[in-house]
C-alpha cells in the first residue's frame, strides 16, 4: 500500500453524501420491495408473491411514488451515515496500521470495516431504518379510505414514534442492525480495497477507470447480503412492530426467528434476498463510483487544502 496525503474532512463529507444520495435515488424502490417481501407472512391460504409481483402490486395498488416511500428517512440520514462510515473506517485503519510501515493487513482491514459498520449502525442507520420501515409497511393493512395515513413523511413519522412509543423504539433491533452493518462493511471494504489494489498495480497508477470502480463495487457489495440475510429479515419484523414492547430485545429476536422457521420454514429467513442483493450490490457500485469521482474532482479543484500529515489511504 502506498502512502498519500489525507483528504480534507469536508471532501469525505461532500463525496460520501453525494454518493449516498445517488445510491438512494437509484436503488430505493428495490429496498421497498425487499421490506414488503420480508413482512409478508406465509399461511395455508396465502403464498407471498415474488419480488417482481410484489413490485408490480405496489405500483398498481399504491402508485409509482409508493416505491419511494421512506426515502425521506434515508436521505435525511445519508450524509451523516456516509461521513461516519468513511471517517470511522479511516480512523480504525490508522489505529490498526503497522507503526513502522504504515501498512494495514487484510485482517485488520476487515476489522476496521466491522468497526465502521457498528459505528454507523448505532449513530445513524438503526433510527433511520425504523422510520423507513414504518413508512414502507403502513399500507399493508386495509383502512378506511377517508382515514389519513398515520405516517406522512420521515420527520412526522419520527416525531410520532418517539411521542407514542418513546425514544428507545428508534433503537429497536439495533444489535441486529449493528451485526448486519458490521459484516457488510467488513466484507465490503476488504474486498473493494484488495481488488482496487490489484487494479492499481495492473494499471501502474493510483487512478482506476470509473467502469472498473463500478465493477469491483458491485462485486464487493454483493458479498455481505448472502451472509447476513437472516439478521436482516428478523430485524425488519422486529422494527415493524408498533407499541411498547415489554420483552427484552434478544427475547423478541429469538421469538421472531423461531416463529419464522416454525411457520414458514428456513427459507423464510432469506425472504427478500434477491431484491436485497439487487439493492445493495448496485448501490455499492454507485456509491464507490460517485465517491471516487467527486473526491477526485474536489481534490483536483484545490478548493480544500489537504493535510500535510501523510497517512495510509483507505482506497489505495
Amino acid at each position: 500500500m502506498q502512502k498519500k496525503k489525507s483528504s480534507h474532512p469536508a471532501i469525505s463529507l461532500i463525496s460520501g453524501g453525494t454518493a449516498g444520495l445517488f445510491e438512494a435515488l437509484c436503488c430505493h424502490p428495490l429496498d421497498t420491495i425487499k421490506v414488503r417481501m420480508q413482512i409478508y407472512r406465509r399461511t395455508a391460504t396465502f403464498k407471498p408473491p415474488g419480488f417482481v409481483k410484489t413490485g408490480i402490486s405496489i405500483f398498481s395498488n399504491e402508485g409509482f411514488i409508493a416505491l419511494y416511500r421512506g426515502l425521506g428517512a434515508v436521505v435525511i440520514g445519508i450524509i451523516p451515515k456516509m461521513a461516519i462510515r468513511f471517517s470511522s473506517y479511516e480512523y480504525y485503519r490508522s489505529l490498526l496500521a503497522n507503526r513502522e510501515s504504515g501498512k494495514v493487513s487484510t485482517g485488520n482491514t476487515f476489522v476496521a470495516g466491522l468497526g465502521a459498520g457498528v459505528t454507523e449502525a448505532v449513530m445513524v442507520v438503526n433510527p433511520m431504518e425504523v422510520v423507513k420501515i414504518r413508512l414502507q409497511s403502513q399500507n399493508l393493512k386495509p383502512q378506511d379510505p377517508n382515514t389519513p395515513a398515520k405516517y406522512r413523511n420521515a420527520v412526522q413519522a419520527c416525531y410520532t414514534i418517539v411521542k407514542e412509543e418513546g425514544l428507545p423504539t428508534l433503537y429497536r433491533g439495533v444489535s441486529l442492525t449493528a451485526a448486519r452493518q458490521a459484516t457488510n462493511q467488513g466484507a465490503n471494504f476488504t474486498a473493494y480495497s484488495k481488488m482496487r489494489e490489484a487494479l492499481q498495480g495492473w494499471h501502474g497508477s493510483d487512478t482506476v477507470p470509473n467502469w472498473q470502480t463500478s465493477c469491483i463495487g458491485l462485486i464487493s457489495g454483493a458479498i455481505g447480503p448472502f451472509f447476513n440475510a437472516p439478521l436482516d429479515t428478523i430485524k425488519t419484523r422486529l422494527q415493524k412492530e408498533g407499541g411498547n414492547v415489554s420483552k427484552s430485545g434478544w427475547k423478541r429476536i429469538s421469538e421472531i426467528g423461531v416463529q419464522l422457521v416454525r411457520e414458514e420454514g428456513v427459507r423464510a429467513l432469506y425472504k427478500g434476498i434477491t431484491p436485497r442483493v439487487m439493492r445493495v450490490a448496485p448501490g455499492q457500485a454507485v456509491t464507490f463510483t460517485v465517491y471516487e469521482f467527486v473526491r477526485r474532482h474536489l481534490e483536483g479543484s484545490g478548493v480544500f487544502k489537504k493535510s500535510e500529515k501523510p497517512k495510509d489511504s483507505k482506497l489505495n
